[in-house]
């Protein structure tokens, strides 16, 4: 029994090893992922393997090889790589962090702005660029959906980029790739982390109203709700309150929240998970019978960085939307224990939250001949105003988006 334990612990040392090394040039794994949301499950998984070679001695080699031939294609999509480009376009890094720049400078929410649309393209279909298309006689646009219309920001900034790539690597890299690697440059440029972002995503021919419509969650969402849009999408309760981490920064109209100000669920009083003195402060902010477009923080300390004071806020009571208090003030959710362990560790958010990102990226992703790489992010190819089509141009809603950040608006 000795040495079957020996070779058990040696074979699950091995199996840890592989599977928590950054083995992918994403860099993103790590050792302690589930020592929060699963934290016995090295002694399972040691248990069943015991169990199993007492009948298979073979089982453990044959464990090893699985492993092997699962680690053989880069990324669970088995397509996308960080050094994509690396020989068609390799200063497109570059190219994105600097028009990026330039626009934070006159444009402060712009960083949030694109994380968003980022979200929003990836839970519609994938990670496609499907939402910059603009309608056209064959092209029914995602941006007049509920949670988008006149809401989206950063469609002229996503323009800039894919003119500036253009004109480096004409025809070589996607829009639906602009946004991943633009979100992740916002997250850089607000002192937040950086990671390597996969790339080789391919662009829609295709956009899907109904599934924006249906898929998008809203600020007034509840936990269940919350948990349940984020699942469809493949991804699970601690990518949920890392990825609502990016609310960490970012601003948000009046009629996102008013109604958690004065008449919360139709009871004619506040949400009672509100601090009386932020509620007044909202108050002031947006008053009652008010148009509903004056503009507040996410983040009343620190609203143009990228840190886990967004978690602070929440064990205050000062979550600016009703979809972020949530995920702190639902009784007994298991969000809670992890929303306390983001704030209390900031490099634990920032991990959780580049590995959230990262999955959240590989979300139906087109790759190989699937899809087309457009060379104008708001039409495919052959379909633009030019050719006679109708169309309406993009609303770049600078000042009238009611949402910065990872959720939708109504």
């Amino acid at each position: 029994m000795s040495s079957i334990r020996l070779t058990v612990t040696a074979l699950c040392c091995v199996m840890v090893v592989l599977g928590g090394l950054p083995f992918s040039s994403d860099a993103q794994l790590n050792p302690s992922f589930y020592s929060i949301t699963c934290p016995r499950v090295h002694s399972i998984v040691l248990g069943v393997i015991s169990n199993a070679l007492r009948s298979d001695p073979r089982i453990g080699a044959s464990l090893i090889r699985l492993h092997f031939h699962d680690s053989l294609p880069f990324s669970s999509d088995a397509q996308l790589n960080p050094s994509f480009y690396n020989k068609t376009c390799p200063n497109v890094q570059s190219i994105v962090l600097g028009v990026i720049s330039n626009a934070s400078k006159a444009d402060p929410r712009i960083g949030a702005s694109l994380i968003r649309l980022h979200f929003h393209d990836c839970f519609v279909q994938g990670c496609d660029a499907s939402i910059l298309l603009n309608n056209t006689a064959t092209i029914v646009s995602e941006q007049q959906a509920f949670p988008n219309n006149n809401s989206i920001r950063g469609l002229d900034v996503v323009n800039q980029i894919k003119t500036a790539v253009e004109l480096a690597c004409p025809g070589i890299v996607s829009c639906a790739d602009i946004l991943a690697l633009a979100a992740e440059k916002s997250v850089f440029l607000a002192n937040g982390p950086q990671w390597n972002v996969p790339l080789g995503r391919r662009d829609s021919l295709t956009a899907n109203r109904t599934l924006a419509n249906q898929n998008l969650p809203a600020p007034f969402a509840t936990l269940d709700q919350l948990k349940a849009a984020f699942a469809a999408q493949g991804l699970n309760t601690t990518d949920l309150v890392a990825l609502s981490g990016a609310h960490t920064f970012g601003r948000a109209h009046c009629s996102a929240f008013v109604s958690r100000l004065y008449n919360f669920n139709n009871t004619g009083n506040p949400d009672p998970t509100l601090d009386p003195t932020y509620l007044q402060i909202l108050r002031n902010i947006c008053p009652n019978g008010g148009p509903g477009t004056n503009l507040t923080n996410f983040d009343p300390t620190t609203p143009d960085t990228f840190d886990k004071n967004y978690y602070s806020n929440l064990q205050g009571h000062k979550g600016l939307l009703q979809s972020d208090q949530e995920l702190f003030s639902t009784p007994g959710a298991d969000t809670i224990s992890i929303v306390n362990s983001f704030s209390a560790n900031q490099t634990l958010f920032f991990e959780f939250f580049k590995s959230a990102m990262i999955k959240m990226g590989n979300i139906q992703v087109l790759t190989g001949t699937r899809g087309q790489i457009r060379q104008q992010c708001n039409f495919v190819n052959g379909n633009s105003a030019i050719d006679g089509l109708v169309t309406v141009v993009s609303e770049e809603s600078s000042s009238s988006s009611d949402i910065d950040g990872m959720v939708s608006s109504y």
